[in-house]
């Protein structure tokens, strides 16, 4: 019998539901580490303690299993945004609605990794037809801007898409090359530095939005 490597964890029964939640913790632990080239399935199998085939029986493949990490922090990310941006009790300033788009792209990983699978031709979007973060918080921002418009000519529908980009795309770019950014233009980076792009970003949304 083949001996059990020194850092895999001990192999018990779970249900498909428990095992597909696991092995994509475990995927996260590893993105984060080491980012997209840390996801093999071999230690990923061991960090759960299970098999490598496993791991394909319940995601396919590698690409799968990838695929639906970056589904699983899309549709996270989006119901967190929805549920900040509804609540009319609540009054966030937009800097803590880019503070959570920041976390999930940088501090989490997955702007390395939608970047990696965008250069080597893999799939961005989303497989299951209903996780379209960009549409919906669109659609929500949408109706917020209509409401604000108290009777007046409400703004284009394209318009809300396109504020929604621009935010989700700079901290994207935030995420993947903002330190760099920070050094180019003489200043020393750090997360202060950070903060104030995010909250002058933010205001500068609200501005354009109407919402402030």
């Amino acid at each position: 019998m083949a001996e059990t490597e020194p850092s895999a964890r001990p192999r018990r029964r779970r249900s498909a539901e428990n095992a597909r939640r696991e092995i994509l913790d475990a995927a996260q632990k590893r993105l984060v580490q080491g980012g997209p080239e840390a996801l093999r399935l071999q230690d990923i199998a061991a960090d759960v303690g299970i098999s490598h085939p496993a791991i394909v029986h319940h995601f396919g493949s590698r690409d799968g299993l990838v695929q639906a990490l970056v589904e699983r922090h899309a549709e996270e990310l989006r119901d967190d945004l929805i549920r900040i941006l509804g609540d009319p009790e609540a009054e966030y300033p937009a800097s803590v609605v880019l503070d959570r788009v920041f976390a999930t792209l940088g501090d989490q990983g997955n702007a390395r990794l939608m970047a990696w699978r965008a250069l080597t031709g893999q799939n961005l979007v989303a497989r299951r037809a209903r996780i379209r973060p960009i549409r919906d918080l669109a659609t929500l921002l949408h109706g917020m801007r209509s409401k604000h418009a108290r009777g007046a000519q409400p703004p284009e529908y394209e318009d809300s898409v396109f504020a929604v980009r621009l935010a989700a795309l700079a901290m994207f770019g935030e995420a993947i090359i903002g330190q760099a950014f920070t050094t180019s233009d003489g200043r020393a980076p750090s997360a202060k530095s950070r903060e104030r792009f995010r909250n002058w970003l933010g205001q500068l949304l609200l501005d354009h939005l109407s919402l402030d």
